[in-house]
């Protein structure tokens, strides 16, 4: 399983290999990371939008093309993680957190 830490080294790896030709890892350039990521949000909904839902679940090309699109989401997120130097660990406390407000913030149906 891939876990955030996993995702954040390999990450640093490619932003070490590609140092001074694609833009730094640093928090001036978090915004810019963060707009990436939302354009592959896009691309992703393109997906949905043009090929639908039974697409993505039953042709094998579409879903690849779709996986494909998440995961250069997850590498901008890591991107933006990396800028701001927030760790998998103060990452993970976060969701936790987030997640337990959530499973008390509504009622659940009956």
């Amino acid at each position: 399983m891939l876990d955030v830490e996993t995702m954040l080294a390999m990450q640093s790896a490619l932003q070490e290999r590609y140092r001074g030709w694609w833009e730094p890892i640093e928090p001036a350039r978090g915004l810019n990371k963060l707009m990436w990521m939302i354009g592959e949000v896009g691309e992703v909904s393109q997906i949905l939008k043009r090929k639908g839902a039974d697409a993505v679940m039953n042709d094998p090309q579409v879903r690849a093309d779709m996986v494909e699109e998440l995961c250069d989401v997850l590498m901008f997120f890591s991107d933006v993680l990396l800028c701001y130097g927030i760790t998998a660990e103060e990452f993970e406390r976060a969701y936790r957190a987030k997640h337990q407000r959530n499973l008390s913030r509504w009622k659940a149906p009956e």
